[in-house]
């Protein structure tokens, strides 16, 4: 399995025009996108609705299958990820997800917590803590990996877990 995710991109099309045309079995935004619902370039990607989001239309989570792995996606805001994983990781084992995708924090990052692999993109336009804007490509197949690179599409951040 293969998937592309960004958050936070705050209306920045350019940046989500990018992302999304990079190759990938699924392509997902965590939220924040400030985008109508029904704007053509969101149109490939499974999307949630973020804090910043006015489009009701925008569902609160979405659960995708991909390649065999339950896909959980949220922004984040509605679980106080800021503070504590743990909302969402209580969510996660109720839905039974493999992967949970979320945002908000404008900070990258991953975790592996009871075979749930957790995924922050970061933000592709107004990242907090580190200086430069993120997005990830998640790879599962006998290895977990988890690459986060810039606007410039080069690492900057990988994380690998070899499966037992």
């Amino acid at each position: 399995m293969k998937i592309v995710v960004m958050s936070d991109s705050h209306g920045d099309k350019e940046t989500v025009k990018a992302v999304s045309a990079l190759s990938a079995d699924a392509t997902f935004h965590c939220g924040d996108s400030e985008l109508s619902f029904d704007d053509s370039i969101l149109q490939t990607m499974h999307r949630v609705r973020g804090n910043c989001d006015r489009d009701a239309r925008f569902p609160a989570s979405v659960v995708v299958e991909v390649e065999g792995k339950t896909v959980l996606v949220v922004h984040g805001h509605e679980h106080d990820v800021k503070h504590s994983l743990m909302r969402l990781y209580y969510y996660a084992k109720e839905l039974g997800a493999d992967v949970v995708l979320f945002g908000h924090s404008h900070l990258y990052g991953a975790e592996m917590k009871d075979g749930i692999l957790f995924v922050n993109p970061g933000s592709t336009m107004q990242p907090r803590g580190r200086k430069v804007a993120t997005y990830a490509i998640v790879e599962w197949d006998e290895t977990v990996r988890v690459t986060f690179k810039n606007m410039s599409f080069e690492t900057v951040d990988f994380m690998e877990i070899k499966k037992v």
